[in-house]
């Protein structure tokens, strides 16, 4: 037998070299007794490890640990056998954490003093005056366990380790134990391991010498072997330390806040409480029989699992919102329940649909439920000050993302490290194309100048194919809080983030389900900033409050479905993209649960499991809804017999194939990795076997497996698109009925999105609303609503400006007299920058009072104006040449990203014989089939998983917006002008479905960026 005490894996960042999975499950094949994780300063990597051996049952012990340098001559490991230990780990690491900017870690001695419960493995070098030193001041410390960890490395060096560890066991009495130092499972990860090495040291493989690792002997070794290179005894030592640690991660118990609750009321009957007041609004005419019985199950679970301090957390964190007026909206299974609509957690009512409660609550798992908040994107930051506010620095902090390489980070810190120049790494990167299923990208270096046959080559194609996927760093969750009773790094350590002011933990998401801990998802939503700034505007104008459930209570609007179906649904949330926009007019929603179908069937998993056109089949009456049984009927009625929900699949396991609560929630987690493990597959034969023995068609079975690997990482819960659904209903309301109170809010709350502000404006001028370009007189920060002859219209802000800084361009709105500037020396007088000016001048915003452009670039030079001499003579121009329209237009673009009077593509049709081009708005009167050749600037590249290949361009012209398919046989074959084009023209066919939709099929693709000169047209590529 053995145990490895000292093993760090890729957790280590850029160090170690295998995953805790691999470590764990090779060091199980081995025969080792125990393997101790112990990666820098951290326990990143532990949960993994944990939840693969407890889901492979592997028979083999974890300990938990870390390893340290506090100095040049002092690095150890610490190890927990009890879980007083374990607390004693995470508040080491925080304090050496928090000390130090993100990714560093500072020891004080103070942190070696009050070692008491952590058994303290010394990794002394060979350096006899400071191991001494050492030695002395650990035997001055009675409460630290000390031994000396032994390592046997072949290096050359092992004679003057063993003569070190020798003398310190005979001369201070220190017990010896054997351990590697393992960095990775398998030696064929050395090359690997030297590439983050050199990444780390900012350096290439071959300039590292020494410091590299000369050998494999770090990786994890046969027990055999390991017996011929230690002595028995230390490996005995190192078995009785393993056999001596007992904790386990099992044991974390997560403790909710409490002050939450009234003096005098349990977390049970405060709950009801809350639940109860809620029931007076949300159902002012009083309850059914139906929706009290579920209302009464829902809040027997949460009391079975002790849920109530989650529920109130979030409630507690919504009624601040609430009193802040700023928008927010809940999801997820459990936020979409009953409890959390009458807690107002949700404006979604769970009549309207039928969410599987017990998946995210359910006897079989110990979690918390599933709910995410959506905030306001711009006012965010004030929830999350008042949950730091609320509960302290200590008690609350962001859980972690872990950062991965992906392909192009892989390729160039591998490319760097092997010696390639920057230069060709960056030209290989641009040229290949990672969306060509049939040449995949390595047999495509070839023809970019890398030899195939090059050992060099060959290392940096497999090396990179290792590093894809391995972590690189830990980031900052987008809004998941953990929040505890008492300080949280006794559960887990406390880092600070690349943020000011922001602290995270060292697990991400997936950690904090497998040890179910409760994590609060307070989330950021564009889309609720604008339906804020909407309501804002409106409010101003009616006497009646316009919000969300006066939306909702209005029930389904016919005109505002029929401009769904019309796909006029630019700048509305979810069904705004090119895919939702083609699918509209087939699905044609009509009612609100329509659209909680189209937001979730336009999604790979549906895609890929092949249920898009059997539903649309079935929704036209085209053909016959059956069903094998009506326990199935149950599941799928609501979606016409086809799933298109994750609850669904889920539910239709427990119900057909007699999977229970808790295996389905196994299938669920399969599901959402299969891709990464393959796990999916020990489903099937349960899953077959069981629908068979039902009753079920084998046929039918194998189908709903195949379905099941479509949604497989893909599907997408109905309770999310149910709160989805919400919003988009709403912003398609305010888009009828108010579109310039809504083009001015997206505009205000932008980055946010789908589209530009060029691609907002120029859709509502198509809606026939005037829009004014930013101008010193008229223009607040802002966009603002204008009225002119009766007419709102938008008049942009000084926002757009580039170059102008915000402080700016308060200044000129808060310095403006009453009636206006009257010329530009009079905003000269302020404290605004020349270079701001210019911006100022570029942007067309002094036109009201200095003529254009030009003019005022010339008035702007004239310096003499600033002399007290000069204060009242004339300001007669005498510079009075005016920029083209196409030098206008060029400048539109560059000072404030947009013009309002033009478009790039009308300018040319103007200043060439363009008659050959079809405009956006002639394709319909095109025939089927008809050869057309169209010209537009490239707003976006879309490449899904699902589309086998095939990008869809979206091109825009002065008439509105052309959907393009490109084949992967026509994109490869013009592979420069298919990525690199910013104004293109494609010759393709017209295809038009039978509801109307115009897709063109790209053949020739053309590159005429040059006609656009200096015009910088942006693109959203391949998100």
């Amino acid at each position: 037998m053995y145990s490895e005490l000292f093993c760090q894996s890729h957790y280590s960042f850029l160090t170690g070299a295998s995953s805790p999975a691999q470590l764990v499950t090779t060091a199980s094949f081995l025969g080792y007794e125990a393997l101790a994780i112990t990666d820098e300063c951290s326990v990143a990597g532990v949960v993994r490890a944990y939840a693969e051996i407890t889901q492979q049952k592997l028979p083999i012990k974890l300990i938990v640990g870390s390893y340290f340098r506090f100095d040049d001559a002092l690095s150890f490991v610490l190890l927990c056998p009890n879980n007083a230990a374990y607390t004693e780990l995470c508040r080491i690491i925080t304090n050496a954490r928090r000390r130090s900017q993100k990714g560093e870690y500072q020891l004080a001695e103070w942190d070696l003093r009050t070692i008491r419960h952590c058994i303290f493995i010394w990794l002394p070098n060979t350096q006899e005056e400071k191991n001494n030193y050492w030695a002395t001041w650990l035997t001055s410390q009675p409460n630290i366990k000390t031994y000396v960890g032994a390592q046997r490395l072949l290096d050359g060096y092992d004679h003057h380790r063993f003569a070190t560890y020798t003398q310190l066991q005979e001369k201070f009495e220190f017990p010896v134990v054997a351990c590697t130092g393992v960095l990775m499972h398998h030696v064929d990860n050395l090359p690997l391991q030297h590439v983050l090495h050199a990444t780390q040291a900012h350096t290439q493989v071959s300039k590292l010498g020494r410091a590299a690792l000369s050998n494999a002997e770090r990786s994890l070794r046969t027990v055999s072997k390991l017996k011929k290179l230690f002595p028995e005894k230390w490996i005995s030592n190192a078995i009785d330390v393993a056999r001596g640690c007992v904790f386990s991660l099992a044991e974390l118990r997560y403790q909710y806040p409490s002050e939450l609750i009234p003096e005098g009321a349990s977390p049970t009957t405060y709950l009801r409480e809350r639940v109860e007041a809620g029931i007076k609004v949300r159902f002012p005419d009083g309850l059914t029989d139906a929706l009290r019985v579920l209302i009464e199950k829902e809040l027997s679970l949460i009391r079975e699992q002790e849920y109530e301090y989650f529920f109130l957390t979030i409630y507690d964190i919504v009624q601040f919102a609430k009193a802040r007026k700023i928008l927010y909206q809940g999801r997820g299974s459990a936020a979409n329940s009953i409890v959390c609509y009458c807690l107002e957690i949700t404006a979604v009512d769970p009549r309207q649909i039928n969410v599987l409660f017990e998946r995210f609550i359910s006897k079989e798992r110990n979690e918390p439920p599933d709910i995410d908040v959506d905030f306001e994107h711009q006012r965010r930051e004030e929830i999350i000050q008042y949950i730091y506010e609320k509960y302290g620095r200590e008690r609350t902090a962001i859980a972690s993302t872990v950062i991965c390489y992906r392909f192009k980070s892989a390729f160039k810190d591998v490319g760097k490290a092997l010696g390639f120049s920057e230069s060709q790494l960056s030209f290989v990167m641009k040229q290949i194309n990672r969306r060509d299923s049939v040449i995949p990208w390595q047999s495509q270096l070839a023809n970019l100048g890398l030899d195939p046959v090059n050992e060099r080559v060959k290392l940096l194609v497999s090396i990179t194919e290792q590093l894809m996927g391995t972590p690189r760093h830990l980031s900052q969750h987008v809004g998941g809080f953990v929040i505890s009773s008492g300080p949280l790094y006794e559960l887990v350590p406390v880092e600070n983030a690349a943020m000011q002011e922001r602290t995270i933990i060292q697990w991400d998401k997936d950690d904090i389900e497998t040890l179910g801990l409760l994590k609060v998802d307070v989330l950021a939503l564009g889309m609720l900033s604008a339906i804020r700034r909407t309501f804002d505007l409106l409010n101003k104008q009616f006497p009646v409050d316009i919000d969300i459930p006066f939306i909702t209570k209005l029930g389904d609007d016919k005109q505002v479905y029929d401009m769904i179906c019309q796909a006029d649904t630019v700048g509305v949330f979810q069904i705004e993209s090119r895919a939702q926009m083609s699918m509209l007019p087939r699905l044609k929603p009509r009612r609100y649960y329509d659209l909680v179908v189209q937001i979730a069937i336009v999604r790979p998993g549906p895609i890929q499991g092949d249920m898009v056109h059997p539903y649309l089949l079935r929704r036209h009456k085209k053909e016959a809804i059956t069903y094998p049984s009506e326990e199935v009927k149950e599941v799928l009625s609501r979606t016409m017999g086809v799933p298109i929900f994750q609850e669904q699949v889920i539910k239709l396991a427990m119900v057909a194939a007699g999977f229970s609560g808790g295996e389905a929630d196994q299938l669920r987690r399969a599901m959402a990795s299969w891709k990464k493990d393959g796990r999916i597959f020990e489903f099937k034969e349960k899953l077959i076997k069981g629908m068979v023995s039902r009753g079920y068609d084998a046929s039918f079975a194998n189908n709903l497996f195949e379905q099941i690997k479509g949604f497989a990482g893909y599907g997408f819960p109905e309770s999310h698109s149910a709160s989805f659904a919400v919003l988009a209903y709403v912003s398609c309301w305010l888009k009828y009925y108010f579109p310039v109170e809504f083009y001015v809010a997206l505009l205000n709350s932008w980055p946010m999105g789908f589209y530009t502000p060029s691609q907002l404006v120029l859709d509502a001028k198509r809606h026939h609303i005037s829009v004014h370009a930013p101008c010193v007189n008229a223009s607040n920060y802002e966009h603002l609503i204008v009225e002119c002859k009766g007419e709102k219209q938008i008049q942009l802000g000084l926002t757009l400006v580039k170059g102008l800084s915000e402080k700016s361009a308060y200044l000129i709105v808060s310095d403006r007299p009453s009636s206006g500037y009257e010329n530009i020396e009079a905003v000269r007088t302020l404290a605004i920058r020349s270079d701001e000016l210019e911006a100022l001048a570029s942007a067309d915003a002094f036109r009201a009072i200095a003529g254009n452009r030009y003019q005022t670039r010339w008035r702007l030079m004239d310096k003499q104006a600033d002399l007290p001499l000069f204060e009242n003579t004339s300001n007669e121009d005498t510079f009075n040449t005016a920029p083209s329209v196409a030098e206008t237009l060029i400048e539109d673009y560059a000072s404030i990203g947009l013009s309002v009077n033009d478009h790039p593509v009308a300018l040319l049709h103007r200043e060439r014989e363009l008659g050959f081009i079809t405009p956006a708005k002639a394709l319909r009167q095109k025939p089927h089939k008809s050869m057309v050749k169209i010209l537009g600037c490239v707003t976006g590249r879309q490449a899904p998983g699902s589309a086998a290949g095939v990008t869809f361009l979206t091109l825009e012209d002065h008439t509105g917006n052309i959907n393009v398919v490109v084949w992967q046989a026509t994109s490869r074959a013009q592979h420069k002008t298919f990525l690199k084009a910013k104004l293109m023209q494609v010759n393709g066919i017209i295809e038009r479905s039978k509801e109307g939709v115009i897709h063109i099929i790209a053949g020739k693709l053309i590159d005429r960026t040059s006609w656009l000169e200096n015009i910088s047209m942006p693109s959203r590529d391949f998100h």
